[in-house]
């Protein structure tokens, strides 16, 4: 079956029909994905990034193909901005949290602005927005999920990325902790770990050397397909997963158990 028939048959058609989704990050990669899946399957979206023009073309695929969509241009470092939506957060159902920053750099020589990038988009920004959602979802009496992109980096080492590194293993001890104590007030924190993925970021890196060798140590030999991670967000944003929570799914063709 091919991918959109998978997840149909998994799903349904519009298992996020009636729902509104904020997708953070959603000017390119990952996030753009993410947010065209949840308009083809239902969702009402709200984009966010700090590129306008790039949220503006995925807006328009969005809408192109049918979907609802909505931008907001934010940077996610800015804490008074964060503040100033928590009045429109109470009406979204799901929030994505996938906008992410890192700069390369060996552990010697990280300067503070490199440590600052890492940590103030990947995991400042990444909380004070949840509290938002999860202040004004409760505020109204009402449900929702929070879905965190981490990755495995996370939960293994590498080197050359240590502040990024921090930041994703930072997210997934978030997840887990929102998870408990949002719980009672029927929000949902989860978490999907992305192993090796082809993005702008690591574009040519993985033609080199370096990364043949690292694609070699893949189990299935290969690296992620943006498709492969359309199952787990599904799940993850809908009822489907109604009794999950403080939960992180890793893809990554079985990287973090790859032999020594």
């Amino acid at each position: 079956m091919a991918g959109d028939d998978v997840v149909t048959g998994m799903f349904g058609e519009r298992p996020l029909a009636g729902k509104t989704a904020l997708v953070t990050g959603a000017s390119a990669g990952l996030g753009r994905h993410f947010a065209k899946l949840l308009a083809r399957t239902g969702a009402n979206l709200i984009i966010a990034a700090r590129r306008a023009d790039r949220l503006d073309a995925t807006r328009a695929e969005i809408e192109g193909a049918g979907g609802a969509c909505r931008c907001i241009t934010i940077d996610l470092t800015d804490m008074e901005a964060i503040a100033g939506l928590e009045g429109e957060l109470g009406a979204v159902d799901v929030l994505v949290n996938n906008a992410g920053a890192s700069r390369a750099a060996m552990a010697l020589k990280v300067r503070e602005a490199d440590w600052d990038v890492a940590l103030d988009t990947n995991l400042k920004g990444l909380f004070f927005l949840s509290q938002a959602f999860a202040r004004a979802r409760k505020a109204e009496g009402k449900a929702g999920a929070i879905v965190n992109i981490a990755s495995i980096t996370g939960l293994r080492q590498g080197v050359g990325l240590l502040p990024y590194h921090v930041s994703k293993a930072g997210v997934i001890q978030l997840t887990k902790t929102l998870a408990l104590e949002l719980a009672p007030a029927g929000i949902r924190v989860n978490a999907i770990a992305p192993g090796s993925f082809p993005t702008e970021i690591t574009a040519g890196f993985w033609e080199s050397p370096a990364g043949q060798t690292m694609m070699a140590r893949i189990p299935q030999g290969r690296l992620g397909e943006f498709a492969d991670l359309d199952g787990p967000m599904l799940l993850l944003a809908s009822d489907a997963s109604r009794y999950m929570t403080g939960s992180v799914i890793v893809v990554d063709g079985g990287h973090s158990i790859s032999g020594l």
